[in-house]
């Protein structure tokens, strides 16, 4: 299967990749308040809908976990790369980490009130990416929040771009185009931060978040044209 293969090669090359990731970013979010005031907000709306439990889907590390952690969330983390999960656990030994795939979630249905996607999805073969999208609104309460980060392309002409990452292949998304997946996945945006890249980033990529809500009633949308 094209995701299982894909998967296999991302959590062997994280897996690799452990150590020198950890050190270089286990501090990023001090030198990025943009990036720490998008995760304020999305701490925030999750703990005014309920009561603040929220998965990590890619933690890495840890150290967005611990800093969820930190805004009064009930946050745990959860990896693919056994590696990372290890290294979580040591530095993070208060809180909990698991080993999983995205893809099937070890989650209850409708058990959550957040979950984050930073940079989790970039690795997954784009006609792969509403099977992911599937089970965040599955574990997702209804009218729970997601938080996605990636990279995006560079127009609207390309939905997804590969682009060259060290561990393994990746894909930038027009976010429009990811937004309509979502929507379709019964998950809405509600709103939208792009950072521009600054001098000195290793690829010259706009960042994008996306804050989608899971419908109330947690229905999906109907397909274009039904009565």
């Amino acid at each position: 299967m094209v995701e299982r293969d894909a998967f296999a090669v991302t959590r062997e090359g994280y897996d690799g990749a452990a150590e020198l990731y950890a050190r270089r970013f286990r501090d990023e979010l001090r030198g990025r308040p943009v990036e720490r005031a998008v995760l304020g907000a999305f701490a925030e709306v999750v703990r005014a809908d309920g009561a603040g439990r929220v998965a990590d889907l890619g933690c890495g590390p840890g150290h967005v976990t611990a800093h969820l952690h930190a805004t009064g969330l009930e946050a745990f983390g959860v990896d693919g790369s056994t590696a990372m999960i290890a290294l979580a656990r040591q530095s993070y030994p208060e809180l909990r980490f698991d080993v999983g795939s995205m893809s099937a979630l070890d989650i209850a249905d409708g058990s959550l009130d957040g979950v984050l996607s930073r940079w989790s999805v970039i690795h997954t073969p784009p006609p792969e990416v509403p099977a992911i999208f599937a089970e965040f609104h599955r574990v997702l309460a209804p009218g729970g929040h997601l938080l996605i980060g990636f990279s995006s392309s560079e127009d609207a002409t390309h939905a997804t771009q590969p682009f060259d990452h060290t561990v393994a292949v990746a894909y930038r998304w027009w976010p429009d185009h990811l937004s309509a997946l979502l929507r379709a996945s019964g998950l809405d945006e509600v709103a939208r931060m792009v950072r521009e890249p600054e001098p000195g980033d290793r690829r010259q990529f706009k960042e994008v978040h996306l804050l989608a809500r899971k419908r109330p009633g947690g229905g999906l949308a109907r397909p274009e044209g039904a009565a």
